[in-house]
């Protein structure tokens, strides 16, 4: 009797985390795939790899489904797909080297100097703000997936679309007409 009410509520735990329409980012199983691509600069090695981690994959994409994506459909967030409180070194066109820190609503970009800009994403008004020196301004709002709006210098605004012809139009606007195209 004891093993037959056992079974019967495994299987339904496991039917309400399967059947809890908790998609969700698979952010464990997608960071072994990404892994696993970059692992080597040959295609074919890689694929040597992938046949031989093929476990990995089944268990990260159990772990996923059972677990990490239904934290992620009750809670918002994703535990293994978070970076938040880690800091990458990252080289700017400048030639600089910049510490960007991820945090819950945005980044905190300090310079070789010390000198620290944040990036703030307010979820309430779907806004992009650059706070330096306790002076925070606005640089553009979202206002769909393919549409943002943002805030020129002159105190103008203008709705860009979030493609290479609406980005274009937009670093124009900002450098006043002027822009240089660089290969890198």
């Amino acid at each position: 009797m004891y093993n037959k009410t056992l079974k019967s509520l495994l299987f339904a735990l496991i039917g309400a985390c399967l059947m809890s329409s908790c998609i969700g980012s698979f952010g464990l199983f997608n960071k072994v795939l990404a892994w696993n691509k970059q692992a080597t600069g040959n295609k074919f090695l890689n694929e040597l790899i992938f046949i031989v981690i093929s476990p990995a994959y089944a268990l990260c994409g159990v772990a996923d489904v059972l677990v990490l994506n239904t934290i992620e459909f009750w809670t918002g967030d994703n535990p293994i797909s978070a970076n938040i409180g880690k800091t990458e070194n990252i080289m700017g066109s400048d030639g600089r080297m910049y510490a960007v820190t991820y945090q819950k609503d945005g980044y905190e970009i300090k310079d070789d100097n010390g000198e620290i800009v944040n990036f703030i994403f307010n979820e309430s008004d779907k806004t992009w703000s650059v706070e330096k020196d306790g002076v925070k301004t606005v640089l553009l709002k979202m206002k769909n997936n393919d549409t943002a709006e943002i805030y020129l210098q002159n105190g103008k605004s203008m709705d860009v679309k979030l493609d290479k012809q609406g980005i274009y139009e937009a670093r124009m606007a900002l450098n006043d007409g002027i822009y240089f195209a660089s290969s890198y």
